[in-house]
This record gives structure tokens, C-alpha cells and sequence, in this order.
């Protein structure tokens, strides 16, 4: 009896990571509807608006993981789980990460305060043509200059809050792809087991794929 449930119960564990992982990759694929006046917003409105359903949704499935009958005690079992706590740890950390950054970029730009006049804007910035110059052709230019003027800010000004949303939504893709990574590799272990007895205390190199990337982080960050 114990040996016709054990893989079944190791794929229904795998299945849980491999949707988890999914979901997280799903992230950095959603898109949210931005302004012309809010361009400059666009790549990580898209992880921002999906971010915190994502995880709701896997913090909701570790609940009921852990109040599940009977409780996911065996090695599998508690390998999933550690897994699957610190995808939900991790992916919340860098959430907030982003969450702060859009709240760095708001706040350089004055929302919620009233933005500043366009024509202003665009022409106190002039004498700075010639470093838009070296970095974009005239089409390039002229793009910016429309977005910049849509979005109330200078030229200049523009392309930082871009750069600095574009390195925003570059961390939070980062983040979830190895996340979402990790995720996989743990469900094709626990899957490719021959047994239920999944070793975890063999070192390091039994851990869960994202709990040795999580204490890899914690080393280099000493």
C-alpha cells in the first residue's frame, strides 16, 4: 500500500512546485494598461499589478498545504514545503524591492503632486541636446522628446526614471525566473525519487535548490 501511494503523493508534491513555478514566471510576462502621462512606468507596472496576487495565491496553497490530513511529514514531503516557503519568502522580498523602487521613481517625478508644465519642462532643458545626441539616433530622440513631453518632464529627466524602471523590472525578472528555476528543479527531484525517502540531511547539496540559493545570497552578503 505504501509503496503504490509514494509516487503519487511525490507527483501530486512536484505538481505543487511546478505550478507554483509557473505562476512566478508568469510575473514577469503580465502587462498593465499605463498612460501616455505614465510611460515611463510601463515595465514594472505589469510585475507590480501581478506581484502581490501571485503571492496570495501561493501563500494560500502553503496554508493549506500545511493543514492538509494527512500533513506532508515524510522527507518529500518536508522538501516541498521548504521549497515552496522559500520561493514564497523570496518572491516577497523582491517585491518589496520593487515596490520601494516605484516608490523611488514616484516620488523623483512628484506623484502624486501635480506634474510639472510640459513646455517648461521640454525647454529648460535645451541646452542639453547634444548628450541625447551621442546616445540616440533622431527617431530615438524624437520618441523621448514626445514621451518627456506626455509625461511632463525633460528629456533628461525622462530617460532616468525610464533607466531606473527598466533596472527595476530587470531585477524583478532576474528574481522570478530564478525563482521560478529553482522551483522546477526541486519538483523534478522530488518527482525522479526513487523512494519517498528523500535525503535532507546529507549536506547541503540535499537541500531544496532555492534554499542553497538562499544561503549562497546570505554568504556573499557577509
Amino acid at each position: 500500500m505504501t509503496d503504490d501511494r509514494a509516487p503519487l503523493f511525490r507527483t501530486a508534491l512536484a505538481g505543487l512546485l511546478t505550478e507554483a513555478a509557473q505562476s512566478v514566471s508568469g510575473i514577469v510576462a503580465a502587462e498593465y494598461p499605463t498612460a501616455a502621462s505614465r510611460s515611463y512606468l510601463h515595465p514594472v507596472l505589469g510585475p507590480l499589478s501581478a506581484g502581490p496576487r501571485v503571492v496570495g495565491e501561493l501563500n494560500d496553497r502553503l496554508e493549506g498545504l500545511v493543514a492538509a490530513v494527512p500533513r506532508p511529514a515524510t522527507p518529500a514531503g518536508l522538501f516541498t514545503l521548504a521549497s515552496y516557503a522559500a520561493a514564497l519568502g523570496w518572491l516577497t522580498e523582491s517585491l518589496t524591492e520593487l515596490t520601494a523602487s516605484v516608490d523611488q521613481i514616484c516620488t523623483r517625478v512628484g506623484i502624486p503632486s501635480e506634474p510639472r508644465d510640459p513646455a517648461f519642462a521640454v525647454s529648460g532643458d535645451a541646452g542639453q541636446d547634444g548628450e541625447f545626441d551621442l546616445a540616440f539616433n533622431a527617431l530615438e530622440l524624437a520618441a523621448i522628446r514626445t514621451a518627456a513631453e506626455a509625461a511632463g518632464l525633460s528629456p533628461n529627466d525622462y530617460v532616468e526614471v525610464l533607466s531606473q524602471s527598466l533596472l527595476a523590472a530587470s531585477r524583478i525578472t532576474d528574481a522570478c525566473m530564478e525563482i521560478s528555476s529553482g522551483l522546477l528543479e526541486d519538483a523534478a527531484y522530488v518527482l525522479d525519487e526513487a523512494s519517498d525517502h528523500i535525503r535532507t540531511d546529507d549536506g547541503p547539496n540535499n537541500l531544496p535548490a532555492l534554499v542553497r540559493s538562499l544561503l549562497a545570497r546570505m554568504e556573499t552578503a557577509r
